[in-house]
């Protein structure tokens, strides 16, 4: 069944800031993150996912979420949507989508007269934040209409050329595109995001989250999400975007060396995307109310492949910089969302607990992967000047000498 191509009509959001204003980075940051934590509230294990989506309206870039059905990639970009007060689009893509669903219907009026145009009043060509599920299905002709509005902000409506508001379009899809004519679109999105389904030590959360999600829904009582942040002051962001663009030259004496590193491995990365990338880093110290970017930021590289082969191959490139960073700087270590809780870290901990001492046969994968957990649940621990943070430092020391003395890694 094809989507609504747009949503009600816009819900008040806050007072825009007059043209001239200065960047209020701490009050941006701020509203930034408490976009993520509502998002978080609703989400499970969808931090890093929904941090690039931030990054991706802040640096006014666009970004594909690509993962098997069930993993919330459409409902998370929906609410983020609503927390965005923006003129807003999406619609489902099949081979058979005409071009009329998306940039509107030919105006009969004007073809009377000998002039062939579109009437594009609440569709894509107007909209600001623009969803597309399934965007690789879609034929030749929607996508190559769809390049030059996503690429140049521009959309030819018969004679004329429209400058189009756009300021991110988000992309869906359950499978990363093979095919040579779909690279021109997959080269679009400067982020390519994996959503994945939860591992074993998340789904009794996950059942209990959506337990209530359900009943939420059969409800006569709807909870309405409030708009946090405006398009208007992401525009206003973007224009004023260059005093964020300045970079220590340790930092990209790193880059470079990061770049180059990443394709010695066979990993394109042109020059144009080395650049764009930088928008990125930027865009992330600005969510964390930021001046000057971080190696922290460098997690970005993660999500820059051209194949789900190169996932892992990035991550083995770039997590040395980043943990190392986090090491140095635990207290800016993020994990379980921006501000991580004592309950969310017990709750984390309790559960990677119960899998590790339930006598289950784990893969070496799952293995690694709860080590790595747990190391993260240590360093954020050790960020929290408490008595109680200090009590679970210490049982998650104990529990990974238990790990290592009952596992091969003990022999």
């Amino acid at each position: 069944m094809e989507m609504p191509p747009h949503s009600p009509p816009p819900k008040p959001g806050p007072a825009a800031s007059p043209v001239n204003a200065p960047v209020d980075i701490a009050r941006l940051g701020s509203q930034f993150q408490e976009v993520a934590r509502v998002l978080n509230s609703h989400f499970l294990d969808k931090q890093e996912i929904i941090r690039l989506m931030l990054i991706s309206a802040i640096a006014g870039e666009h970004m594909v979420i690509v993962g098997p059905p069930g993993t919330a990639k459409s409902a998370l970009i929906r609410m983020f949507a609503q927390l965005v007060n923006a003129d807003y689009f999406e619609y489902l893509l099949t081979r058979f989508t005409e071009p009329n669903e998306l940039f509107g219907p030919v105006d009969i009026r004007a073809f009377r007269d000998g002039k062939y145009t579109r009437r594009t009043e609440k569709m894509l060509p107007q909209a600001e934040i623009v969803f597309l599920d399934e965007i690789f299905k879609s034929n030749s002709a929607i996508l190559n209409s769809l390049l030059s509005v996503i690429n140049e902000r521009r959309y030819a409506n018969g004679p004329e050329v429209m400058e189009v508001p756009l300021i991110s379009l988000f992309a869906a899809s359950n499978e990363a595109p093979n095919d040579d004519n779909l690279s021109a679109m997959f080269d679009r999105f400067l982020l390519r995001v994996l959503s994945k389904n939860l591992d074993s030590y998340h789904f009794h959360e996950l059942l209990n989250r959506g337990v209530a999600n359900e009943v939420r829904k059969m409800s006569s009582v709807k909870a309405a999400v409030r708009p946090i942040i405006s398009a208007t002051e992401l525009r206003h962001l973007h224009a004023n975007f260059g005093q964020f663009m300045v970079f220590p030259e340790d930092f990209m004496a790193k880059y470079k060396g990061l770049i180059f590193q990443i394709r010695s491995e066979g990993i394109t990365v042109s020059d144009r995307r080395a650049v764009k990338l930088l928008k990125l880093f930027a865009a992330s110290a600005v969510f964390d109310g930021r001046s000057q970017v971080t190696d922290g930021d460098f997690f970005i590289l993660r999500h820059m492949w051209n194949n789900l082969d190169q996932a892992e191959l990035l991550e083995e490139i770039v997590n040395p910089i980043v943990d190392g960073y986090y090491r140095e700087h635990p207290d800016e270590r993020r994990f379980i969302g921006p501000q991580a809780s004592l309950e969310d870290l017990l709750s984390e901990l309790n559960l990677i607990r119960s899998l590790l001492t339930s006598g289950s046969d784990l893969s070496d994968i799952q293995l690694f992967s709860q080590l790595k957990n747990l190391n993260e649940i240590k360093a954020a621990l050790s960020s929290i000047h408490q008595e109680t943070a200090q009590r679970m430092v210490r049982e998650v020391d104990q529990l990974l000498e238990s790990v290592f003395a009952s596992s091969k890694f003990g022999s």
